[in-house]
């Protein structure tokens, strides 16, 4: 391999951790993403810094936590703006003399796009939708919600079936882009750095051709979580099945989403699968670091919820990350190291490449975990944050060990998890009076690690006392 790599950055949206078949999920078809674990590093334990399209990925082109570059939430929601402006590591790629290329789905910015970060060309989502219109192809099919006894207009978040062939479905349009970028690049001589960003598998999920039959909701069993009652839990959890009008949601219902869920995973696998054999076909795979991740996973029915808005449960925190790269990667290796993935993943491709990171970036390169060298002081827990989305401001902080887990919750209960007992994060443990050290240890180790990061929320002198203090529990009310 040559000493500067080219980086294929794959990129989806809203992939669950657990939805792959490396990861034992019985019916998720990803060969390709399988063999491409087979051939690199899968990480088991890779967190998002934040549930939240929009600053996951200011997050991952920065290496700074959102509290530090400034996008806390979704810029083109109903609150007040937050716009991205920090150093970006493709910016000093580019400088670097790097030919950088973007495809799919950016949601960066509202007004400056990948030209403005270094790249030399961008292929947008909104390029896709006037090829589709130029080929004549029909509109999106969506589920006979009266069929399914489900209303309407929760129905149009679960989506359909897309009529268009296989190969004129975005995904594969979108992959194609990447491969025509990928080729014109390496006759250039220059080395490269493309980012392939889908926009699936978020809802509304719409498969195409076989893809949209390939898992029969009859197959489904519900998620472990299913079981949901919400009780001693923050309100707002069970508020959001209202709010999206899902409250009587039976899992014969949420089946048929989670069948067009897997049919769209597999569908994003196929298109990368495109997109890996072509890098062998130009003889390009061994010069080539290539990553695949994801922002944050989905509710997807889990705990009775949808999307990923105001929880923390593993389900939406967690991701998959897997890296391939030739000479360097052990092949066929796991690594369950506690990695926050956009953070690290900038410091990691800078290292690759042999650039100087952004200012401040505060990520851990993964290079040593990538070639087998643990590493002794490496961090034994990962943090989340979430500071609101369309339905309104809210602010959580995650911290995750090994078995516990504790959620900070400053306007309701917290949350405290066994995942080694109760894997499904069923019952909420922080009212128990034999766990109050752990309770009281794992707030002091959040508010450090806050502290560390810079997190404005523990800058507050009544909020920091409030996390280091702990304080009681209101009554609860009942559950649905």
């Amino acid at each position: 391999m040559s000493q500067r790599p080219n980086v294929l950055l794959i990129h989806s949206d809203q992939h669950r951790y657990d939805c792959l078949g490396q990861a034992g999920h019985p019916l998720a078809r990803t060969p390709h993403l399988d063999r491409l674990a087979a051939q690199g590093v899968r990480f088991t334990h890779a967190f998002t810094p934040i549930p939240t399209c929009c600053p996951a990925r200011q997050s991952l082109l920065s290496g700074l936590w959102p509290e530090r570059h400034g996008g806390l939430w979704n810029y083109d929601i109903t609150l007040p703006v937050s716009l991205f402006d920090a150093p970006t590591w493709t910016e000093t790629l580019h400088e670097a003399g790097y030919a950088l290329g973007y495809v799919g789905k950016w949601h960066v910015h509202p007004t400056r796009t990948p030209l403005d970060y270094g790249f030399d060309d961008y292929v947008s989502v909104p390029d896709y939708g006037a090829w589709r219109a130029g080929q004549g192809l029909s509109r999106y099919e969506p589920l006979d919600a009266e069929a399914l006894g489900i209303d309407a207009l929760t129905s149009r978040w679960f989506g359909g079936r897309d009529p268009a062939p296989v190969e004129q479905a975005r995904t594969h349009w979108c992959a194609d882009r990447a491969i025509a970028l990928m080729r014109r690049y390496a006759s250039e001589g220059r080395p490269w750095h493309i980012r392939l960003d889908f926009e699936e598998p978020h809802l509304p999920c719409f498969p195409a051709g076989a893809f949209a039959e390939m898992v029969s909701p009859k197959e489904l069993g519900p998620w472990g979580s299913f079981g949901e009652t919400f009780q001693a839990k923050p309100y707002i959890q069970q508020q959001q099945l209202y709010t999206w009008g899902i409250e009587g949601l039976t899992w014969e219902a949420w089946s048929q989403y989670v069948a067009l869920y897997l049919g769209m995973v597999a569908q994003v696998d196929d298109a990368i699968g495109r997109v890996l054999a072509a890098l062998e076909a130009e003889g390009l795979a061994d010069e080539t670091l290539v990553i695949y991740t994801s922002d944050h996973g989905d509710a997807c029915g889990s705990h009775r919820m949808i999307d990923k808005h105001y929880i923390m449960y593993e389900d939406v925190v967690r991701v998959p990350l897997i890296v391939r790269w030739p000479g360097q990667a052990a092949p066929g290796a796991t690594c369950d190291a506690m990695v926050t993935h956009a953070l690290d993943l900038a410091a990691t491709v800078c290292e690759a490449t042999g650039i100087r990171a952004p200012e401040g970036c505060q990520g851990r390169s993964l290079v040593p975990w990538l070639r087998g060298e643990p590493v002794a002081d490496w961090r034994q827990d990962a943090v989340a944050t979430f500071n609101g989305a369309q339905f309104g401001l809210y602010n959580m902080r995650m911290l995750r060990e090994r078995r516990w887990k504790y959620v900070w919750n400053p306007t309701d209960v917290d949350e405290l998890y066994d995942l080694e007992s109760d894997p499904c994060e069923l019952e909420n443990r922080i009212g128990e009076p034999a766990l109050q050290p752990r309770v009281q240890a794992m707030r002091q180790s959040l508010l450090a690690r806050l502290t560390e990061q810079g997190d404005d929320l523990v800058a507050k002198p009544w909020l920091r006392e409030q996390l280091a203090q702990g304080r009681k529990l209101a009554p609860r009310r009942g559950n649905i």
